[in-house]
């Protein structure tokens, strides 16, 4: 199973997530592949965010070698699940689908609910973690 996390920058919210179902992927025995990617370019290249970074550590998860990169039409072939942060990364990622089983594979993390956006409070960082983590244990029961 290939799945990638996505959200506006690929430094705060899709670098968790991937963190995340990674980490809980392993410990399910799973052999699951999980990437993550942005919409936007402003961060390709570079590391996620020190406090998604922190925040994952703090609970035992190391994602700081991950790389920010944008999401590119040849995800849609290579991952089998796009789980998206908000409305609009669902929007830019559907405008970008060629077809009807590329949309299909495009959902929102949490359902029919949002992950917000932390990059300007740093108190959000450790919620958003929680909502994630709820997130992709969710995702882990309905897959397996």
């Amino acid at each position: 199973m290939k799945l990638l996390m996505v959200c506006l920058g690929n430094i705060c919210r899709s670098p968790l997530a991937h963190g995340i179902m990674e980490h809980l992927a392993k410990q399910q025995g799973l052999n699951w592949e999980v990437d993550s990617a942005g919409t936007g370019n402003w961060h390709v290249g570079e590391g996620p965010d020190r406090r998604s970074t922190r925040t994952a550590r703090e609970h035992g998860i190391d994602i700081s070698g991950q790389v920010c990169r944008l999401f590119k039409v040849s995800d849609f072939d290579y991952h089998d699940h796009i789980f998206v942060m908000d409305r609009n990364n669902l929007g830019d990622i559907l405008s970008m689908a060629r077809n009807d089983e590329d949309r299909k594979k495009v959902k929102l993390l949490l359902g029919d609910k949002i992950v917000p956006d932390p990059y300007y409070d740093d108190a959000q960082f450790e919620p958003v973690f929680q909502m994630i983590e709820k997130g992709c244990k969710e995702i882990i029961k309905e897959l397996v």
